[in-house]
């Protein structure tokens, strides 16, 4: 088996980095970009324009289309990700695991910072996908809710399993069974998202908080507490809270989580519901506690020594964003080789060591550590087995689901 071995940096230029990525990503805001963008146009409307359009409704899967693969002529791969979301060297200029990768395998990787939007991403590719055109791009990384829709579309390629043996191997238990995409015949997953509880040590004043009911009714927390626009993450911490599944609820359940959630606006307990601007409103103090992303709480976490974070006794909610291959790529080998070239425990090191999201591949502590210790004791970054049982997991959506539950979450947080 071939080995990869990383440029070591010094422990200076790790934490300048570090430093560098946490000013951008503060005013980036690409975690609300990323997550709030699975409502809004596509699901108020959106699902019936496909249709509209020729497009076969969601949940019809045809499986994927492949095409004449040129992987073993041309050493080339064109990948697709959201900014911010790869290593890089202290020149801020060049990618040190794509590197590796590319002198490996001489495999040049075409990368492309070129998603800012689920829905706008899925408006650039449609068009030649619903044609059954190549769409330039051999390999893109999209949240598994538009993830699941590709796949159902039937417009993403089936992995091949003998080109991923350390992706099979290495894939953690938390992320091997999506509902969307059982036994990940058709994604494995680049980062994982976690929703927990964050909160500000002084602004809580003495008052503890254990829980989302506490969030919502602590009298002492009144117009001090933010939840998040994301739909998926408020109703599915709700649900939690109310001892229901989020992957297996009924629409009598998302109803009472929503009137469970409107009395409390109602009362005003809750201040706002935010994308991740919530991290100034912690920061300051403004919110005492509030649902945050577990890569927010990591930065925070790190300038602020009052802010911190909870796993409730009832769960959290771990969602993901995904690698896939879609219909007509040129190199889906090369797409392969790539994806499963970050399931190797030092690649996926190097990278978490970056990023600071949960990264989805076992064994990779003892690398992470040699880059970042602290990184490799945060549970945001690798759950242990106890905070991974507390994983859930906000089902898949029918079409018709989606529309109702978006329109009633909108009128709840009045967007």
């Amino acid at each position: 088996m071939e080995q990869y071995e990383p440029d070591r940096l010094s422990a200076a230029q790790v934490a300048a980095l570090r430093r560098s990525f946490r000013n951008g990503r503060a005013a980036l805001t690409r975690r609300s970009l990323l997550r709030a963008s699975a409502g809004g146009a596509l699901a108020v409307g959106g699902l019936g324009a496909l249709s509209g359009c020729g497009i076969p409704a969601a949940g019809k899967t045809r499986g994927g289309v492949s095409a004449e693969d040129h992987s073993a002529k041309e050493k080339t791969v064109s990948f697709s990700n959201w900014t911010e979301y790869m290593d890089v060297d202290d020149s801020g200029k060049r990618h040190p695991t794509l590197d590796a990768f590319t002198a490996r395998t001489g495999i040049k990787v075409r990368y492309t910072e070129d998603i800012n939007d689920n829905n706008e991403f899925f408006g650039k590719i449609k068009p030649q996908l619903a044609a059954g055109q190549e769409t330039g791009r051999d390999l893109i990384c999209v949240t598994d809710w538009l993830a699941a829709r590709l796949i159902r579309l039937g417009w993403v390629q089936k992995l091949d399993p003998s080109n991923l043996p350390h992706a099979f191997a290495n894939l953690s238990s938390q992320f091997r069974t999506p509902d969307w995409d059982p036994g990940r015949a058709y994604s494995y997953p680049w980062q994982g998202i976690s929703t927990v509880i964050a909160y500000n040590r002084k602004a809580l004043d003495g008052v503890e908080v254990t829980s989302v009911s506490d969030l919502l009714d602590h009298p002492k927390l009144k117009g001090r507490v933010g939840f998040l626009t994301e739909m998926r993450d408020t109703v599915g911490m709700t649900l939690l809270d109310m001892g229901k599944d989020p992957g297996k609820f009924t629409d009598d359940d998302y109803d009472a989580a929503i009137a469970r959630l409107q009395k409390a606006v109602d009362r005003g307990q809750i201040r706002r519901f935010t994308g991740n601007d919530y991290t100034s409103d912690l920061t300051k103090g403004d919110f005492a506690a509030c649902l945050a992303w577990a890569g927010d709480v990591v930065q925070l976490k790190a300038d602020s020594p009052d802010v911190d974070f909870l796993i409730p006794d009832s769960g959290y909610l771990t969602s993901s964003d995904n690698l896939l291959v879609p219909n007509k790529a040129r190199h889906k080998t090369n797409a392969e080789r790539l994806i499963d070239y970050y399931f190797e425990p030092r690649a996926a090191a190097q990278l978490a060591a970056y990023i600071n999201y949960v990264c989805p591949v076992d064994g990779v502590r003892d690398e992470l550590a040699k880059i970042d210790e602290d990184a490799a004791n945060n549970p945001l970054i690798l759950p242990d087995k106890t905070m991974q049982a507390k994983s859930r997991a906000f089902r898949s959506l029918s079409s018709k689901e989606e529309t109702a539950y978006e329109a009633k979450f909108a009128k709840l947080t009045g967007a």
